[in-house]
């Protein structure tokens, strides 16, 4: 079986990429994933997608805002 590649052009998006809107770090709250998985959930088809992590360092919350293209 060949592997078909699929070639872009300079200034054509792939479907499905992100692009990152928003970063922004507060103090670790529990339940911040329940709030986290609601927006992802109800704000799909504007096609925007959050984001959460644990920084490592300093165990603060950091969340991310993409558009979905």
């Amino acid at each position: 079986m060949q592997e078909q590649k699929q070639e872009t052009t300079p200034g054509e998006h792939k479907e499905g990429k992100l692009e990152l809107i928003a970063v922004q770090q507060f103090a670790p709250y529990e339940e911040m994933y329940k709030v986290v998985d609601f927006l992802n959930k109800h704000l799909k088809h504007k096609k925007i997608m959050f984001g959460l992590t644990k920084h490592k360092g300093s165990g603060q919350m950091v969340i991310s805002v993409y558009e979905v293209e």
